[in-house]
């Protein structure tokens, strides 16, 4: 049993510290996933890949949630990376907070890259629609999209082979396409 699942069980049966002992833990494997998650983001992002981690660990151990095992961590990580993503996204997109307005580039008067804040939404809400009919799927591309986690690394958390994991990222790649274009289209 790794120290993870063991101070999860602790905080299961009400250890006070628990939290205070897995912190050190998993934090640099997820300042490492959020760092990743980042560097995939639109230019001009403004949230550190700290930030994301902190904010994340915060509504983890806010909520007091029982976990039950590191793959059930990390999935909760994992969802509380995107819902952050997504809020951020909602905001910006919100006319009182400048929704609707494009970034120009003063100095080269050049447009500055798209935020691809309505990709983001129409992904999450492709994304739910996926969990309803393929759980799994959706839990995989969360790791995957929203954390940056490897197959190898998904496939560890989810607690299913690697080539499971290939084959649902495959399915779920394509179902989520499809999804988004008829969005789009409709």
């Amino acid at each position: 049993m790794s120290d993870v699942t063991r101070i999860l069980k602790a905080a299961q049966q009400g250890d006070p510290t628990a939290a205070e002992q897995l912190l050190p833990l998993v934090y640099e494997e997820l300042r490492r996933l959020a760092t990743h998650k980042m560097a995939n983001e639109a230019a001009g992002q403004t949230l550190q890949p700290t930030a994301l981690v902190h904010e994340a660990w915060l509504r983890l151990v806010g909520n007091e949630n029982q976990w039950d095992g590191r793959a059930h961590f990390f999935a909760a990580a994992a969802e509380a990376m995107r819902r952050i993503l997504i809020d951020r996204a909602r905001r910006k997109r919100a006319i009182r907070h400048g929704g609707g307005q494009q970034r120009l580039d003063v100095e080269e008067l050049d447009l500055a890259s798209p935020t691809d804040d309505d990709q983001l939404l129409a992904l999450s809400d492709a994304l739910d629609k996926l969990a309803v009919e393929h759980k799994v799927e959706a839990e995989l591309v969360k790791l995957r999209y929203f954390v940056g986690m490897t197959n190898d690394e998904a496939s560890e958390a989810l607690g299913i082979s690697v080539r499971t994991a290939k084959y649902y990222w495959t399915h779920a790649r394509a179902w989520l396409y499809r999804e988004m274009r008829r969005r789009q289209s409709g």
